[in-house]
């Protein structure tokens, strides 16, 4: 127990540059403390005792910022850094020594049964404000850029940025043209497509009210 909790320590002092000692993270790192109650929380949880699960897991969201799911599965040498807002699902699957930054919310849609969050591999960083929603994979080693909203698998190796996001890096090399300023706007494209259905359907609607008249 003593040398998991010295590996998670160090885990967090060689990513974080401004940790200054073991101590430091130990009783001042809100991550620190809101991964060391899930710990608990999913003890209980996979021994059908989910209320006291549930009960520790929102405890430790009220003192720290981040509300982790006892149901979820979590590896070893998770980095939750500043973490205020960070948000991981009951079917959440995350590996090894992943980071993630605060405001991320690793969640469903809304219209998934069963598998419902994300997964995540080895080694996965997540930028500040990132969206993962979805049952898909973020593969190992891949990058997700701040203020991302992925709803698709990421390969391995890979980074992906925008809104949708789309992968820009992979295996270090760049995919395609980054062009940061004429990015097609999601919500634009939308508006175009309800706006071009309006269209037809006042047509249809219009050649309705011709054949009603002619009779």
């Amino acid at each position: 127990m003593f040398r998991q909790l010295k590996e998670e320590l160090d885990s967090i002092i060689d990513r974080d540059p401004a940790a200054r000692s073991r101590l430091e993270v130990y009783f001042l790192y809100s991550g620190f403390k809101a991964v060391r109650a899930y710990r608990r929380a999913h003890w209980f949880y996979q021994h059908n005792m989910k209320f006291i699960a549930r009960y520790i897991s929102q405890r430790a969201r009220h003192k720290t910022g981040i509300e982790i799911h006892p149901g979820a599965k979590i590896g070893k040498g998770l980095f939750i850094d500043h973490g205020m807002g960070v948000v991981i699902g009951e079917t959440t699957e995350i590996g090894d020594n992943c980071t993630l930054y605060q405001g991320v919310t690793l969640g469903g849609t809304g219209k998934d049964h069963g598998k419902r969050h994300p997964t995540l591999g080895n080694n996965v960083m997540v930028g500040s404000g990132a969206k993962i929603l979805g049952p898909f994979r973020v593969g190992d080693n891949a990058r997700v850029a701040a203020g991302a909203v992925v709803l698709d698998e990421v390969p391995d190796n890979a980074t992906a940025v925008g809104v949708p996001a789309r992968v820009v890096r992979l295996n270090g090399q760049r995919i395609g043209d980054l062009d940061q300023i004429h990015v097609s706007d999601p919500v634009s494209q939308e508006l175009c497509r309800m706006s071009f259905e309006l269209e037809k359907m006042q047509k249809r609607l219009n050649d309705i009210n011709c054949l009603r008249e002619t009779k």
